[in-house]
């Protein structure tokens, strides 16, 4: 299968099936992602897998989009 051809695919998925190859991106992928032109410190990146694993324990326990937004705007 051709990139052209993947590419035309992915809008066929399935959420699900697309979050499915984005993990699987990340996994090949994810520290030329993470460590482009200005890579992550040390610190940095414990902060973002402190976040990460946060997020899976408790995937509900953050704030929504909406509720965010409504804060900020409050602050304008």
């Amino acid at each position: 299968m051709s990139k052209v051809e993947i590419l035309e695919e992915l809008p066929k998925l399935t959420t699900e099936e697309r979050k499915e190859i984005l993990l699987k991106l990340a996994e090949l992928d994810g520290d030329y992602w993470l460590d482009g032109d200005e890579p992550l410190t040390d610190a940095e990146k414990a902060v973002l897998e402190a976040r990460l694993f946060a997020y899976e324990k408790d995937p509900d326990a953050g704030s929504s989009w909406a509720e965010v937004e409504g804060r900020i705007r409050c602050r304008l």
